[in-house]
């Protein structure tokens, strides 16, 4: 036998032998769940079941925003997990009643879960349920949406998502929808 045939049949014994590894060990879920990770689940638990969402969401929306880095800041300024804005983080304090609000306290994993759900919660009740219109409004903020609405450019019932006109608020509200697909398949 040629040393090229050899090498093939090598090559397809170790694929082979590889698939198996993967199936009995379920490698893929282990490295789907390294990379789609659950973090801070005592506090996304409490918060999503408090505001009505779907935790697997929030985890999502988490890992597009800050990538369960706590300490993160924007080039905007949005601050830790759930990259919040100072003036509407202190907006929603404001309507919960959160008195112990300050801006040190966005880097506190509770607190920044705690008013990013909120405010989420409170998009998606302001869109009628409609999770793609919430997400780009998360982002892009309800006043560029509702232009955009006023304008033809996007449908209110976010059937079009793809014509959002900002590029980031188009990948965003996309990787988010995509990423809460997998943390669907993955932990449900």
């Amino acid at each position: 036998m040629k040393k090229a045939n050899k090498t093939i049949i090598l090559i397809a014994i170790i694929f082979i032998m590889l698939l198996f590894v993967f199936k009995v060990f379920n490698i893929q879920n282990i490295v789907l769940k390294w990379i789609y990770p659950i973090k801070y689940s005592e506090y996304v638990d409490k918060y999503a079941n408090e505001y009505n969402l779907d935790k697997l969401l929030v985890y999502a929306i988490i890992k597009a925003e800050s990538n369960f880095d706590p300490n993160i800041v924007s080039n905007s300024g949005a601050i830790g997990l759930m990259q919040l804005m100072e003036n509407t983080a202190k907006e929603i304090a404001s309507q919960i009643e959160f008195n112990e609000y300050t801006k040190e306290t966005l880097y506190e994993p509770d607190v920044n879960i705690m008013l990013g759900t909120k405010y989420f919660s409170n998009l998606v009740e302001y869109y009628n349920g409609n999770i793609s219109m919430a997400l780009t409004a998360y982002n892009a903020g309800i006043g560029n949406v509702s232009k955009w609405i006023a304008n033809g450019i996007i449908q209110a019932d976010g059937s079009d998502i793809e014509n959002i006109p900002f590029k980031e608020t188009n990948t965003y509200v996309r990787k988010i929808l995509r990423d809460y697909q997998i943390y669907q398949e993955i932990y449900k």
